[in-house]
Formats: C-alpha cells, structure tokens, sequence
C-alpha cells in the first residue's frame, strides 16, 4: 500500500497502487481512466461518511498542508520575521508579511513540520511564549500599518515545558487574548489542522473565524480527554464523537463562521486546490470586513466572543 495513508483510506490506496503501477509500465490509458473513476467514487463514499474520530485522523494526516504550504501557494513578497525581541525565536510559529493578490497581509501560522529533523526544529507545532510574542509583535505592527492579518491555526497546544512555563506560557497566551481583540485591522482566522487549546486559542480572536471541512478545534485532545473523563487514553475514538470538535458541530454551535470546503479526497490529496479554496474564502471575509471601521471592528469581534455559549433562558 502507498505511504501516509489512514486505515480507513486503504481501498482507495489499493486502487490509487494500480494506477502508479500501470502509468509506471506505460500505456493502459482505458484501464487507468476505469480506476480512476472508480477511485473516485471510494473517494465520494468514504470522505461523505466520515466519523468524527475519523475526522480527526485527518487533521492530523501526515500528509496534510501546514501553514507554510499554504504561504507558498497564496502569499506573494513572503517577508518572515524572526524573535521576539526579548528571548529568541521560536520555529513553531512563523510570521511576517506578504500580498494575496493586491492586499497586504500580517499572517501568522503553526507549522509543525515534515520530517522529523523539521519536527524536532519546530517542536511539532507546539509554540513556546517567544513564540507568541513573536506572533504579537507582528499583529501590531499589522495595526499600526492598517494591515489585515491573517492566521493559520495547526497545533495540538502550547508547549507544556518547564521552560516554556518559566518564561511565562500562560501570560503570554493571555496577553495574545486581550491585544488580539482590540486590534484596529480585520483579523481572519483559519483552522488548516488541529486546533488545541489556549495556544490555538492565542491566534484565533478574529473577525472571521474558519476552519477547513476535515479540522477540528478543540479545548483538548481527543487523547487528553479520555484520560481525564476515563482515566483511559484509548478511548480517544469515544472522545471524539463527545467533544463536538468537528468542522459541522463547530459551525453548528456558533463557535466557527464558516466551514472551507477541502478538495475530493481531503487537502492531503491536493495542496494547489486547497490553498485556492482558502485563499478565495479570506479575500471574500476580508472584502466583508473592509467597510468597518476599527472601533467596529473591535466591537464586531468582542462582541463575537461575548456571544459563544450563550444559552437563552427566556421562556414562552
């Protein structure tokens, strides 16, 4: 079977290895037209039924674009900044500025890394406060320049370290919070991957906040959950379906705007496609976004926030 493929992928992957075999020998257009289309419609099966758990299993897939995936294919003039002018730099968020189409941005993005030298590097998406720090030193120079920003969200948290804790992970976080929310430019999140916890959270206050059809955006892992509710880790699949931390539930509960379709097969399949996907979403929010002003800006988005989880109490 092909590599990087989920257990639940294997009948396309078996059809998808007949038709690398048969290009491979040459010839065979019919019998590779025939398997295409008939990998396709496993596709259109599969991806229509998929389980929350399996969801998950696609944010994580190891073959789906991270955040400098998506730069590459949107972003023109990519200037990447580095520290944050007080400990060092941090490799699990990058952030600078560049143009989509004519619009400069400020974007900032998780990006846990491909191989393992690149993970290591990153410390698997997991930012430590300089890292913030960074993020935020970005985003206000974005406001003093009228800048909209734009954030890629992939990481299972913040980094839980002793050192990352002595530098102040959580003052750091919660600083992100509070200056994100009075930004004066439009701030547009979305959620390529894994979105986990407070430190998703600390790039997410936004006036649009998105998130791709098979991501998921959670105050835990399914994993962590588990062990909590259980005392069981391996009971993350159980966890997955309770947490509600899909794409559809998330847009369901208010807690995203929208849900930014992936291409047939997942954004794994194919990264161009994706990316264009993303990029028509942000410019159509950000076109949404240009008439306000910054104070209704502010208030657009606190407001936003205010309103999550708000049950009415009101009876008839």
């Amino acid at each position: 079977m092909l590599e990087g493929w989920l257990d639940f992928e294997k009948p396309i992957a078996d059809v998808e290895e007949e038709i690398e075999e048969l290009r491979a020998i040459g010839g065979f257009a019919d019998q590779i037209a025939r398997l295409q289309g008939q990998a396709d419609k496993l596709k259109q099966r599969i991806y229509a039924n998929l389980t929350p758990w399996q969801r998950v299993q696609l944010a994580r897939h190891p073959r789906r674009p991270y955040a400098l995936d998506y730069i590459e294919r949107m972003v023109q003039d990519w200037v990447e900044v580095h520290g944050d002018r007080n400990f060092g730099d941090d490799s699990a968020i990058v952030a600078g500025y560049g143009r989509i189409d004519a619009h400069r941005f400020a974007i900032i993005g998780t990006h846990r890394g491909r191989d393992t030298r690149e993970k290591l590097a990153r410390n698997f998406g997991m930012p430590h406060p300089e890292g913030y720090r960074k993020a935020l030193r970005v985003m206000q120079t974005a406001g003093r320049f009228s800048m909209p920003v734009l954030t890629l969200v992939d990481t299972n948290g913040a980094f839980p370290g002793r050192g990352a804790e002595e530098r102040g992970q959580a003052e750091a976080i919660a600083r992100n919070l509070r200056e994100m929310a009075v930004l004066p430019v439009p701030v547009i999140v979305v959620v390529i991957g894994e979105g986990g916890s407070g430190g998703a959270l600390a790039l997410a206050v936004g006036n649009r906040v998105l998130a791709l059809e098979n991501a998921m955006y959670s105050v835990i892992t399914p994993e962590g959950c588990a062990s909590i509710l259980w005392h069981d880790g391996s009971r993350a699949e159980e966890a997955a379906a309770t947490l509600k931390a899909t794409s559809p539930d998330l847009l369901r509960f208010g807690i995203i705007d929208e849900v930014i379709p992936e291409p047939l097969g997942g954004a794994h399949s194919d990264w161009d496609a994706a990316a264009q996907l993303v990029k028509t979403t942000v410019l159509r929010c950000l076109a949404e976004l240009a008439p306000l002003n910054a104070d209704q800006l502010i208030t657009q988005r606190i407001e936003k926030f205010r309103a999550m989880g708000f049950i009415s109490t009101a009876t008839a």
